[in-house]
């Protein structure tokens, strides 16, 4: 088989119009960490790889005050995890890159790669997902900017259409009294993929939830917001009673598979469990602000 020929773009612009030019026949190349694998296995067969690596304006985290922070597509998730905005601001997200794959991969991996990979366990989608977060996406015909919530549509497949690429994340600043966490079981230590994911944020009024947002990994053919666990909780006072109902409302709302990883019955019971955690987790850092 005869190996993609590579293309080195330097500017969105460019890689844009060498995107328009090849069409289906061509792939975007940036860390390559879940490229290379579906390269190995033959799941893709690109006749052009274009190389995003020499764009210096995908990599960048900038934050605002009032605006939030925004994450450049080509940041490495080793960045995303170890920068002190984002574990200041928003930890759950650094939380979340830290515990996806190993440090190599990490190193290497990107946050626009892992999201575009559109894994339904990608770690860095639930945190982002109850974040609130906006994708900005570069097209021929301009920028627009969606929620991250419409940014998936299937296994492996997002919204981006042929002339598109992930230019940045905006993720908005967090409320006042406000808690977020990431919890993820896998089946062993080191690089393996997430069993369930679930990541939880909440914002107190005192001892009420004045809002609550749960998302969820590996468990449907998308990350997807629980909106159903979410509405038994909010506007409430918290008690055992409602975080098993919301638990159990989470599992209901999945609809994990069987594979390798765990069975689609071991999954739901794991994912009652986690979301009463998360949330518990998301709690406790709100009181503690």
């Amino acid at each position: 088989m005869t190996p993609p020929k590579v293309l080195t773009a330097r500017s969105i612009e460019e890689a844009i119009s060498l995107l328009s030019q090849y069409g289906k026949k061509a792939n975007f190349v940036s860390g390559g960490t879940d490229l290379v694998m579906q390269l190995k296995r033959g799941e893709v067969v690109p006749e052009c790889l274009i190389n995003l690596g020499e764009i210096p304006e995908l990599d960048f985290i900038k934050h605002d005050d009032t605006e939030g922070v925004r994450i450049g597509a080509l940041t490495t998730i080793v960045k995303v995890a170890n920068s002190p905005l984002i574990r200041d601001k928003f930890n759950v997200l650094s939380q979340a890159a830290g515990m996806l794959g190993t440090p190599a991969i990490r190193n290497q991996a990107t946050l626009g790669g892992n999201l575009c990979n559109a894994a339904p366990s990608a770690d860095t989608a639930p945190p982002l997902l109850v974040l609130g977060a906006m994708a900005k996406i570069a097209g021929a015909e301009g920028e627009k900017i969606v929620p991250l919530e419409g940014f998936f549509v299937g296994p492996g497949q997002t919204i981006l259409g042929q002339n598109h690429l992930l230019a940045e994340i905006q993720v908005p600043k967090m409320l006042p009294h406000s808690g977020a966490a990431y919890l993820k079981q896998k089946r062993r230590r080191g690089a393996d993929l997430a069993v369930v994911g679930v990541a939880a944020l909440v914002v107190m009024e005192g001892q009420v939830l004045k809002d609550v947002k749960i998302a969820l990994g590996a468990v449907a053919p998308t990350p997807i917001r629980a909106k159903k666990a979410e509405e038994i909780l909010r506007g409430k006072k918290l008690d055992q009673g409602l975080l098993d109902k919301s638990g159990q409302a989470a599992s209901a709302e999945a609809s994990p598979i069987d594979d390798i990883r765990g069975s689609a019955d071991y999954r739901r019971e794991l994912l009652a469990v986690l979301t009463k955690r998360a949330v518990t987790q998301a709690i406790q850092q709100a009181e503690e602000e």
